[in-house]
């Protein structure tokens, strides 16, 4: 069964940094699994794309995060990270990871906020980071 699960969301005090978790199961992310990504959802609002990683290690970031947060893969332990560094009280919210197999995360798709939220096959069911300022 394919699985994804998130760990790491924590409350914190801005300017301080979290790191997130997602381990798949069920099948591979070396060879299954073309794009991975981190989305985020905060209350009243649409979930939004966050940060992205394609097969071949090449990222992609929101405008709002960049240069704060890094992505990261490790096919061997099948798992992705979100290092958020500099944390602000708007990055409070819901994350969820996700991953995308098929040709709607291909092509350089992966990497484009916010179609690459429609290319994703499987989701997490999210992990609460809150910022306090």
């Amino acid at each position: 069964r394919v699985q994804l699960v998130e760990s790491g969301g924590a409350s914190v005090q801005a300017g301080r940094s979290v790191k997130l978790s997602c381990v798949g199961s069920g099948f591979a992310f070396k060879y299954e699994t073309y794009c991975l990504g981190w989305f985020r959802q905060a209350p009243g609002r649409e979930r939004e794309g966050v940060a992205a990683i394609d097969i071949d290690g090449s990222t992609g970031y929101a405008d709002s995060v960049k240069g704060r947060f890094i992505i990261s893969r490790d096919n061997v332990e099948n798992t992705l990270y979100l290092e958020m560094n500099s944390l602000k009280p708007e990055d409070t919210a819901t994350y969820y990871c996700a991953a995308g197999m098929g040709p709607g995360v291909q092509g350089g798709w992966c990497l484009v906020f916010p179609e690459n939220e429609y290319g994703m096959d499987e989701w997490g069911k999210g992990t609460l980071v809150t910022v306090a300022s």
